[in-house]
């Protein structure tokens, strides 16, 4: 346990990021690239979503069974394998031009991705229990904006940087859709490498064991705990429409950046798509959560709230002014950056929010309930969003998407009714 946090805290959320970015946002790139409908895309993608809704199912057995520990670790060598399936299918898919094989590519990687999202979900419930077990409150406040800004880089490089050096080899000599196999099987590496390394370093916490003998009564207690607190109905809510817009926009503004401009969109190049990400969108995330942390550490969450709440909603509009008005690469580039640095500080305070209704002896159970109504509010209307776009187009689609983020506005008030949050507020100060 005497271990400094920095040796194992950047790399337990760099590991922790990238499965969530891959399979949700990295999989829509990849088939984009190939060719399948938005339709197709957004529905069947959108079911990548269920184990994180699920996972607050299974969480009460990581509580009951094992260590965090060897369930972290487990799970980053099972992502390793899941990454290398997908690789090799992506091989099979460029070796392959019968029709028939473009639809069993589809199922068969789907299938893979799916499988990984379960492998992920366990790896998101394992690592944030860890966390909450190895580090003293005290660390676990300073490292609360340290982790956050580690997974977002991970998601930012997965559908950023790395993103963007695929693209560049399609440019240089490396036929599609080769790349993407170099894609995968270098993520499958980096997941090996890390389950080694946090066998190595990571530290065994007294309290890291399970927490009763029953699974049945693990489940009971979790779920009843949770769900037992005063005014659940309002952290319910707040949690499952906090990021309503967003979720509507996640899939289809990759679509809208790629897709050719003869279909409405914006048509940019993969490579310039991931460095925007990479660089711009990377910068502006990490400052937007250094600022919101500093923020909501002053200044608390209830003061917090509402701007951060605005910085969230009102970018959504810029997607409109994309689809209707001619825009340059610069100006494009721009936009996300500001949408990108908003949404920084708003998950900040979703994050402190969740941290705050995880309380009592399943701490590691309620931080995946949570996460997993989380999960639900982005399924269903990512699900829906294909339909909606190839139904109004991009321009109206926008338009729509950014009247229905407002309601965001309408649940923030609820926040203030909740007792777990102001007694975390009141503690605070104290």
């Amino acid at each position: 346990m005497s271990k400094n946090p920095w040796s194992y805290i950047p790399t337990l959320y760099l590991a922790e990021g990238f499965p969530y970015i891959i399979i949700n946002t990295v999989s829509v790139l990849l088939y984009a690239q190939l060719g399948y409908p938005n339709e197709q895309i957004t529905l069947w993608t959108g079911w990548l979503y269920l184990p994180w809704v699920l996972k607050m199912f299974w969480s009460p057995l990581v509580d009951a069974r094992s260590t965090k520990r060897r369930w972290l670790i487990a799970a980053q060598m099972a992502m390793s394998t899941v990454l290398l399936v997908i690789a090799g299918l992506v091989c099979w898919h460029g070796l392959s031009n019968a029709p028939s094989a473009q639809w069993g590519f589809f199922t068969l990687s789907l299938v893979g991705f799916l499988i990984g999202a379960f492998v992920s979900a366990t790896l998101d419930i394992a690592t944030d229990g860890y966390y909450l077990l190895a580090l003293t409150p005290k660390q676990q406040g300073y490292f609360v904006g340290i982790r956050t800004i580690f997974y977002r880089i991970a998601m930012i490089l997965g559908s950023g940087l790395l993103v963007s050096a695929a693209g560049y080899l399609t440019t240089h000599g490396v036929p599609a859709p080769y790349h993407w196999v170099i894609f995968f099987g270098a993520l499958a590496l980096f997941f090996g490498g890390c389950a080694l390394y946090h066998a190595a370093v990571l530290p065994k916490p007294l309290d890291d064991k399970p927490a009763c003998s029953s699974r049945t009564t693990a489940w009971k207690e979790a779920f009843s705990s949770y769900f037992k607190q005063e005014n659940v109905l309002y952290i319910l809510l707040f949690i499952l429409l906090y990021r309503f817009g967003e979720a509507l926009l996640e899939k289809i503004v990759p679509l809208f950046l790629l897709k050719p401009v003869a279909d409405g969109a914006l048509g940019i190049s993969m490579q310039d798509y991931g460095l925007i990400k990479g660089t711009l969108g990377l910068g502006a995330i990490i400052a937007g959560n250094l600022l919101g942390g500093w923020l909501l550490g002053k200044y608390g969450f209830r003061k917090c709230i509402w701007p951060f709440a605005v910085a969230l909603v009102l970018p959504n509009i810029f997607y409109v002014y994309l689809a209707n008005v001619p825009a340059g690469l610069g100006w494009v580039a721009t936009l996300i950056t500001v949408e990108n640095f908003g949404y920084g500080l708003a998950m900040m305070a979703l994050t402190v929010f969740i941290m705050y209704v995880s309380c009592g002896k399943y701490k590691t159970s309620h931080y995946a309930i949570s996460t997993g109504i989380m999960a639900l509010g982005m399924m269903v209307p990512s699900m829906l969003s294909g339909k909606m776009q190839a139904a109004l187009g991009y321009a109206q689609f926008f338009w729509v998407a950014f009247l229905i983020s407002l309601i965001t506005f309408a649940i923030v008030p609820l926040s203030f009714k909740i007792s777990a949050i102001e007694a975390a507020e009141k503690a605070r100060k104290e």
